[in-house]
């Protein structure tokens, strides 16, 4: 097979794809594949924890296997889609209609039957990648147990998934996109009036305040840290 143009491996270097595959020749052979590619793409190794992978890794593209051990390829399904919207691809030799339906209904995007063509494969790939960000790569945030996903404006700690108010998920992100360095509350208020929301010094407390507090309701005490006349920091 010819090796794709330097053109497109450029264009195609930006994304992230995490192969949940048990069959270690199988998942080699796919991640030498998009590498060659240019795309970014790693083996989860981890089958007891995936969701674990899935955050470290952080991937705009999930190819998941079916049968994995401890748990399946729906049960993973799952538990990504409490937390990410990014495109699923199940990859699997199972393929009859019924694990077909199923795998749609569990929240993926695309079923490949095995064996498949690496061809083929690539060029779903790309089509959903298109599809799903046309150039706007979406992420989640994690930090010690809490994950911003900044799909839906939704806030996941352990089995909870709670509601933020619209400055509550502004100010969060921010905090977490900068973790371990202090954000003053100047650059806090700059930033919110930038996505069209006014907030002067008192609406700012209090919208921390009600952070911290539902944060601190779900376990995370001391998530958001003050630094007296400098401003905020996660860390």
């Amino acid at each position: 097979m010819p090796a794709p143009t330097t053109k497109y491996k450029r264009e195609s270097k930006m994304y992230r794809i995490l192969i949940v595959e048990d069959d270690s020749t199988i998942a080699k052979m796919i991640k030498k594949h998009l590498i060659s590619w240019g795309y970014e793409a790693v083996c989860s190794e981890n089958f007891q924890n995936i969701t674990e992978d899935f955050l470290s890794f952080n991937p705009q593209l999930v190819l998941l296997d079916l049968s994995l051990p401890f748990y399946n390829g729906f049960h993973w399904c799952q538990e990504i889609r409490k937390i990410s919207k990014v495109p699923i691809i199940f990859i699997s030799s199972a393929s009859d209609n019924m694990n077909i339906v199923m795998a749609m209904n569990m929240g993926g995007d695309d079923f490949i039957a095995k064996p498949f063509d690496l061809n083929v494969l690539t060029a779903k790939i790309q089509a959903i990648l298109r599809r799903s960000f046309n150039g706007n790569i979406k992420t989640a945030l994690e930090y010690r147990g809490a994950v911003l996903n900044t799909d839906d404006a939704s806030l996941i700690i352990g089995e909870d998934k709670i509601e933020l108010t619209k400055n509550e998920y502004r100010i969060l992100k921010i905090l977490m996109e900068n973790k371990g360095k202090i954000i003053s509350r100047d650059t806090l208020m700059r930033q919110l009036w930038e996505t069209d929301c006014f907030v002067d010094e008192n609406t700012l407390s209090v919208n921390v305040a009600r952070l911290r507090k539902k944060l601190e309701n779900a376990g995370l005490s001391d998530f958001i840290k003050t630094k007296k006349g400098l401003g905020y920091i996660i860390e």
